[in-house]
């Protein structure tokens, strides 16, 4: 039976294709059909195999630490080759000049376009319902959400279509579609990556950050895109590893599969020695409320108008307000054009007060119980059936119907407040055979540690079996 190279590990990619063990010709070709054949799913927006074709034909071949490695980008990081949409009606036809500096990193390191991915518009949203692009499946049920809002990079990645992928994480953005496409997917500390060159949503919140299908294929993208170099350190072994659950928060009302997950995970974890600290984070739920949707919805309109302006494009906020396809997107950002939800003296308590007194708890947690990282579920269910653009605003949890986005950013949402690295790995799948995701969180610029911390982590867990595609 002839290999799948659609399945190849990055890391395993670059060492063929740097020793000449594996032709890049051959290995996109494969990863271009398995586009074609799971074109169903609708991860691309832009994928162009011609262009792909001319870009490699018209270069020397790739050298760098990439050696050619095929990636793709969340389709808010500017290209010149390719148009960057935030797959929102104004933006179809807008081709900036010149690429992302994020983008240009992995390009100059010897990486191959594939494409740009399917999203949330403008980067909101959970489902991966558009109503002007369509909706993405998820790779283990096409029926069903990815995730969101780089859910087409997660389902991209999930299905093979691309080893790895860069994304963007605002409150969840990266983890929570990792979590339910069966990848891993790393929000770093905020400011590790340049954000120049990405349609922004809040510049205290936004960060770029990639998604694989393995922690070392995540520490190979982090390598080239943390500007001042990685601080990755020596391998960390689970035995004596101190491991912060604190379940009074992030463990309350989960779907049952996610409970037992998550249990034999932790059961895991100590049967390799990591001592699990079982304590609360005080007053998380009041502190994340304080810190939340003040600074998002203050900064969005502002962020995006300076955006355009900066970039040349000739249309204003109110241009794409008016075309926003999405009615919850439209409704958010009308209100926020006509600045009546919250005001500069809500967003200055917030930036003063309320944020720092988050980020001063998660730093408090560490130090006090002596813990090197954080363990909870990344989101309290798996993913759910796809319903229609507008009608998918709740979904079930046991037994009753609940609001899907603030469900499923529910845990992800106090880290990215406080803009502390995370990473979610998939910890197990449901009895309905989707996946279940474990995210691991650190303190304040000790990214290289955490992607450490989650290799040993990963490594203790069973992988989850392949898509069914």
């Amino acid at each position: 039976m002839p290999e799948e190279l659609h399945w190849l590990s990055a890391v395993e990619a670059v060492r063929r294709l740097r020793k000449g063990e594996l032709k890049l010709a051959e290995y996109v070709e494969a990863l271009i059909e398995r586009t074609r054949r799971l074109a169903h799913l609708n991860t691309y927006v832009s994928h162009e195999p011609d262009l792909i074709w001319r870009s490699l034909g018209n270069a020397p071949r790739p050298d760098g630490p990439l050696h050619g490695l095929p990636f793709a980008l969340k389709d808010i990081i500017d290209t010149a080759d390719l148009p960057t949409t935030a797959t929102t009606p104004a933006l179809r036809g807008w081709r900036p000049e010149r690429n992302a500096p994020i983008a240009q990193r992995l390009l100059d390191a010897g990486g191959t376009l594939m494409g740009k991915q399917m999203l949330g518009e403008l980067s909101f949203g959970m489902t991966g319902n558009n109503p002007a692009f369509g909706a993405v499946g998820n790779p283990y049920n096409v029926g069903h959400i990815p995730g969101g809002s780089s859910g087409g990079t997660a389902a991209g990645v999930g299905a093979g279509l691309v080893p790895v992928a860069l994304g963007a994480d605002t409150g969840g953005s990266c983890r929570i579609p990792a979590a339910l496409c069966g990848c891993v997917g790393f929000r770093p500390t905020n400011g590790r990556y340049d954000q120049r060159g990405v349609i922004p949503i809040s510049s205290t919140r936004d960060t770029v950050g990639p998604l694989a299908r393995s922690v070392a294929d995540v520490r190979l993208i982090d390598d080239i895109c943390a500007p001042l170099g990685t601080d990755h350190g020596p391998t960390i072994g689970l035995a004596g590893l101190r491991i912060g659950v604190p379940s009074g928060y992030f463990y309350e009302d989960l779907d049952p599969d996610v409970a037992t997950a998550t249990e034999r995970a932790l059961a895991e974890l100590a049967a390799r020695g990591a001592v699990l600290v079982e304590q609360d984070i005080p007053h998380i739920g009041r502190l994340t409320e304080s810190a939340d949707l003040p600074v998002v919805l203050y900064e969005v309109g502002r962020e995006i108008s300076a955006y355009l302006y900066q970039h040349k494009a000739p249309l204003t906020l109110l241009d794409i307000v008016d075309q926003v396809a999405s009615p919850a997107v439209r409704a958010t950002l009308q209100a926020v054009a006509a600045e009546d939800r919250f005001s500069a003296a809500d967003y200055r308590a917030v930036i003063a007060v309320h944020r720092p007194a988050l980020q001063a708890a998660y730093a408090a947690y560490f130090a006090d119980h002596d813990v090197s990282a954080i363990v909870v579920p990344t989101t309290p269910l798996p993913a759910r059936p796809h319903q229609a653009p507008g009608e998918d605003g709740t979904v079930e949890l046991n037994g009753r119907g609940v609001d899907t986005f603030l469900t499923y950013i529910r845990n992800t949402n106090p880290s990215s407040i406080a803009g502390i690295p995370c990473l979610s790995i998939p910890s197990g799948m449901s009895a309905d055979g989707l996946p279940i995701g474990l995210e691991i969180v650190g303190p304040a610029s000790s990214d290289g540690r955490l992607l450490a911390i989650g290799e040993a982590i990963e490594g203790a867990l069973a992988p989850i079996p392949r898509p069914p595609l």
